[in-house]
């Protein structure tokens, strides 16, 4: 059976995964080469999809290795936010205004991403993929990135050779040999970090009119999907909570809930849809499900995500965010009092709060212990 990865965006909420991913390469056999044929990733989610496919050892070791660049991650790695850097991304915002919303020097965003690129360059060998396909290690590797131009969700992918694209509404899938360019177009949070030229087009984050996070895996052959997500609320014990309103929303509450939208409400949605269609193909009689009438199937899923607020968490933490940004963000509200922690939280690229998100990852993993070896075939003890 072939079994689908599927990493959502999040920015610095990504670090969850590695918990996630962490606890899985404990409970699996150690010689476990890779229970994913299948990746897809989006957004920050690409950057631990990427770095899963192109690890030369096994699982156990790709793992280890990602880890590695998580627990030494600092957010200087990530961006430039020095007051110089942090004045000169907003005057060419402003400056834009007299070019017709334009960008001169280089596409707009707030904050500088070089040194991810420099990072992600020296840390990724995109060679290994197809040395991984054609060992039959990997089945297919998928980024999604959305062009800002036509406004589709294109999932560029590589993979076995018969696999094809496919084009629906809003959404491609494009056979490429995977680069940079493709991994830093995913993960460019729009306005916060530029956007990046592939061809003929510029590209954003791929969370963004990403209506079905799961179709890549589908399309790519998957028969069963395993997602990590970065949000509480699939879990059964939470409970959204409706607080005393005390002010208006502030501007960084109001792009937390923008960018909720485009990161997590997507993956849930569909995720809700892949239930209610499972439950419709299990009142089909069987005969009829057969290729030549009713080629149906469901599609087995398991998810992991938060048992905690990641909110809660990010805004004990935006104190370690530099002082140029935490001076910025508290302008605008991105604060546990101002009600916009959640904006703070995709940019919260401190030891601090990726240390505490991988526990949790790891911690409700364990948790799924016994119901996950039945998931992945193993028998007992790792």
């Amino acid at each position: 059976m072939k079994r689908a990865l599927i990493l959502s965006g999040g920015g610095a909420r990504a670090a969850y995964q590695v918990g996630v991913l962490q606890a899985l390469a404990k409970l699996l056999p150690p010689e476990t080469e890779n229970p994913f044929p299948i990746i897809c990733g989006t957004s920050a989610g690409a950057i631990n999809a990427i770095a899963l496919a192109s690890h030369p050892g096994n699982f156990r070791e790709a793992v280890t290795s990602l880890a590695k660049i998580w627990q030494n991650l600092t957010i200087d790695q990530v961006y430039k936010h020095g007051w110089g850097d942090l004045l000169k991304g907003l005057g060419l915002l402003g400056f834009s205004l007299f070019n017709e919303g334009v960008g001169r020097q280089r596409p707009l965003s707030m904050l500088d991403n070089a040194p991810l690129w420099n990072l992600l360059g020296s840390s990724v060998r995109f060679e290994n993929i197809d040395r991984a396909i054609a060992s039959g290690k990997l089945s297919a590797i998928s980024v999604t990135a959305m062009g800002y131009t036509s406004g589709e969700s294109v999932s560029f992918f590589q993979g076995e050779p018969e696999l094809k694209g496919w084009n629906r509404h809003r959404r491609i899938g494009l056979p490429t040999r995977l680069k940079l360019e493709h991994l830093l177009a995913s993960s460019a949070i729009p306005t916060i970090f530029p956007a990046v030229r592939i061809n003929r087009e510029y590209f954003g984050d791929g969370a963004l009119r990403q209506l079905a996070p799961i179709s890549p895996a589908l399309h790519l052959g998957a028969e069963s999907v395993f997602v990590i997500g970065v949000s509480q609320n699939r879990d059964k014990r939470y409970k959204s909570k409706r607080s005393f309103i005390r002010h208006s929303p502030s501007m960084a509450q109001i792009v937390g809930q923008l960018f909720n939208s485009a990161f997590i409400d997507a993956l849930e949605g569909d995720l809700e849809h892949l239930e209610r269609i499972n439950e419709l193909i299990e009142l089909v009689p069987e005969d009829l499900r057969k290729p030549n009438q009713l080629p149906l199937r469901p599609v087995d899923n398991r998810v992991i995500s938060p048992s905690r607020p990641v909110d809660n968490i990010a805004g004990r933490k935006v104190r370690y965010l530099p002082k140029s940004l935490r001076f910025f963000l508290k302008a605008i509200g991105a604060t546990a009092k101002g009600g916009g922690a959640t904006a703070a939280s995709y940019l919260l690229f401190h030891q601090s709060f990726i240390h505490e998100l991988m526990e949790l990852g790891y911690q409700d993993t364990m948790w799924e212990a016994d119901s996950l070896k039945v998931f992945f075939g193993v028998d007992g003890k790792p």
